[in-house]
């Protein structure tokens, strides 16, 4: 697919209770430019706070998903504009993980360095079979290293140690198996089963989606002992909420239950 008719970097629409984020710049592989990153981390914002937006999927245009960093807006630059880029990134993926909203990946081409992050950060991936992942930065002299941050924790050390010490590409299968995407799908089939996930994640409570989001990312890097301690908190305050309240009724009295808006 070619460019789209606007010369915006980042296009938002929405389609029902799903808003969907594209990177527009594949000229440019759908590279992560300053720009493009601090206009989605706005996008995600505004979306955040949309009651009738339940799902967000980022996808893009053209035969890349993202390149990741821009590197023709890096060459001989000062320290403070890395620290700044760099900041602005990691403020990217952890924005993701604030959202009361699953964020899913849709990956249709190549995913690589920060663009390999940036689905790695999403709380959802689903992929064709022509998707590839890399995190080739050590080829280059730059390490990826703040792409290791989720790459790690969403396929472990080993796997994530192979990814970043050789720079090769894994296939689509391999991030299946890996754990790095959920699902690996034909092109032609690649929006049903987004919107069999979107229909699975809808037909839930809002606000129980979004308290279990946000305690899911509270507790992952804890030790059991704290990770219950979070957890018994947040299931007996989200007891009290009316939706729940609601669910268990709905439940007991087999009817359909009636969710409140976020």
């Amino acid at each position: 697919m070619s460019r789209l008719a606007t010369d915006a970097p980042v296009l938002v629409r929405a389609e029902g209770q799903v808003a969907r984020i594209t990177l527009n710049r594949p000229e440019k592989r759908n590279a992560l430019s300053l720009e493009l990153t601090e206009e989605l981390i706005a996008r995600l914002r505004r979306l955040s706070e949309d009651p009738g937006v339940r799902v967000i999927v980022i996808d893009a245009v053209g035969p890349v998903f993202s390149a990741g960093h821009d590197l023709s807006e890096m060459v001989g630059r000062d320290v403070a504009f890395y620290q700044r880029l760099f900041e602005v990134c990691t403020d990217l993926m952890e924005t993701i993980h604030r959202l009361p909203q699953p964020v899913i990946a849709k990956v249709e081409g190549m995913a690589t360095a920060a663009g390999c992050q940036l689905v790695a950060a999403c709380d959802l991936a689903v992929a064709t079979h022509a998707a590839r992942f890399a995190t080739p930065g050590v080829k280059l002299g730059l390490f990826c290293s703040t792409p290791m941050v989720p790459l790690s924790r969403a396929i472990g050390r080993k796997r994530a140690l192979e990814m970043l010490l050789t720079g090769q590409p894994i296939s689509a299968e391999t991030a299946h198996e890996w754990g790095l995407v959920n699902r690996v799908v034909p092109a032609d089939s690649i929006d049903d089963e987004l919107g069999a996930i979107v229909d699975a994640i809808v037909a839930s409570s809002p606000l129980t989606v979004g308290i279990g989001k946000e305690a899911f990312y509270a507790q992952i890097e804890l030790d059991e002992h704290r990770a219950y301690d979070l957890t018994k908190a947040v299931m007996a305050m989200n007891a009290r909420a009316d939706d729940a309240q609601e669910g268990m009724c709905a439940f007991l009295e087999k009817r359909p239950a009636t969710w409140a808006r976020r």
